[in-house]
């Protein structure tokens, strides 16, 4: 005979020990891998990740590197972002204050600004940011219809803007309309990207 107890228990150290991890997605259609180590705690996240990409119709040859934190509840307070390309290396960090202030340095223009009230920040041709709506809402045990603004950064050349994402549930998992596209992720129980159509799967 089986104990509730004992079996949840069982359960939590199970997810409890699957992590830190290191999570890999491919690129459906271009030659582009993201890799990123991720440590968690209930809702905090602290993640350093890699993307490296070919040259294609979609972008020149790079790599990217970033650093991420968020607080207890999963709000971003800190990412920097650092590419290569073969004209030159880029790095910005953006941050974010207690009163919901963002701070974004780029060694030459910095810029400050509520960003339309985002608690997130969103990385064009990387499945593993949408991750940080997913959870904070808890879009991976009850999917609902929801905007959610957030401080969009363009990959490879680290330009930063205000920007809408839209999630909503569907029978092939959850829709998310973006600036650059409209698709459909899956995801893990803990709410990690499995596939997002058309950009990347997990491997």
């Amino acid at each position: 005979m089986t104990n509730p107890a004992q079996d949840a228990a069982a359960a939590s150290a199970a997810t409890e020990s699957a992590w830190p991890a290191v999570l890999t997605w491919r690129a459906h259609d271009a030659p582009r891998m993201e890799s990123v180590r991720v440590q968690l705690v209930g809702n905090r996240i602290k993640a350093a990740g890699r993307i490296i990409g070919g040259q294609c119709a979609e972008h020149p040859a790079f790599s990217a590197s970033y650093d991420l934190v968020t607080d207890e509840n999963g709000v971003t307070r800190r990412l920097s972002l650092r590419t290569s390309l073969a004209s030159g290396e880029r790095q910005v960090s953006i941050s974010r204050d207690s009163q919901g202030n963002w701070m974004v340095e780029n060694g030459t223009n910095p810029k400050r600004s509520t960003f339309g009230g985002a608690l997130d920040v969103d990385v064009v041709l990387s499945p593993f940011f949408n991750t940080l709506p997913i959870r904070r809402l808890g879009m991976h045990t009850d999917s609902e219809d929801i905007q959610v603004p957030v401080v969009y950064v363009y990959l490879p050349d680290l330009s930063v803007q205000e920007a809408s994402l839209t999630y909503s549930s569907g029978s092939d998992g959850i829709h998310v309309l973006s600036p650059v596209s409209s698709s459909s992720v899956t995801i893990d129980r803990d709410g990690f990207i499995l596939d997002y159509q058309g950009l990347a799967e997990r491997i």
